[in-house]
């Protein structure tokens, strides 16, 4: 099999101290959803929570960001805290996008009511459903069109499975990247993960996914971390 073909990112060598003047490619990240079906999720749905989240999705809603990250915990704010971080998207793009399972890709910025969660939560994220498959590779073709020449395309969650790998390869090809530390982490490994290097301004190394390796052996746990709140769903 062949290695995985790596992106490194811009950094100057160690013991060095020299600012990189290097223009930054264009990169858009792309994020995983938040399980609709765990616990805090159907907290939302059922529309009994009297959370203060939930009155206002009831109501007038609230940013798609905000919801999955409530419902995901550490996992979702972790993605959401990186994109936001290393993301340079071009001019008149957003830098970061969700992926749904039936209204394509969209902005964490977008707001979202309890009659939106339940349309979405009815359509499973399955490559086969065109309610799923359909609005995501039509955005996906509205992003790559627009992307200029060099761009990348980082997608934050898992290439174990086909479910977003299989309709975003067929749209982005060689420009759709994974980072490589994902690879043998569970979901609050990756979290955690992501939290820190935002936190630390550190960027993982990207490959491109067409060429990954998608499952491998499980890495040491990360060391505790000073004054990060990492906590899991209940």
């Amino acid at each position: 099999m062949m290695a995985p073909k790596k992106l490194v990112s811009h950094r100057s060598a160690p013991g060095l101290d020299l600012p990189d003047c290097r223009p930054r490619l264009p990169r858009v990240f792309l994020l995983s959803p938040a399980n609709m079906g765990a616990i805090r999720g159907q907290l939302l749905l059922n529309g009994s929570s009297a959370s203060e989240l939930a009155q206002r999705i009831r109501g007038q809603g609230a940013p798609l960001g905000e919801v999955f990250t409530f419902i995901s915990s550490l996992y979702f704010r972790g993605k959401l805290a990186y994109a936001e971080g290393f993301s340079n998207p071009p001019a008149g793009l957003p830098g970061t996008l969700i992926l749904t399972s039936s209204r394509g890709l969209l902005p964490p910025e977008t707001v979202v009511t309890l009659d939106d969660l339940r349309e979405m939560s009815a359509v499973p994220i399955e490559p086969g459903d065109a309610r799923y498959r359909e609005p995501l590779r039509r955005d996906a073709h509205a992003l790559a069109c627009r992307l200029p020449t060099g761009s990348k395309v980082v997608l934050l969650g898992s290439i174990a499975s086909r479910k977003y790998v299989d309709p975003l390869l067929d749209v982005f090809g060689a420009i759709l990247l994974f980072p490589q530390e994902f690879v043998g982490r569970g979901d609050m490994s990756r979290g955690g993960l992501m939290l820190r290097c935002a936190e630390a301004q550190r960027e993982l190394e990207y490959v491109l996914v067409d060429s990954a390796v998608r499952r491998g052996p499980r890495p040491a746990k990360l060391s505790p971390s000073k004054g990060a709140r990492e906590t899991v769903e209940p």
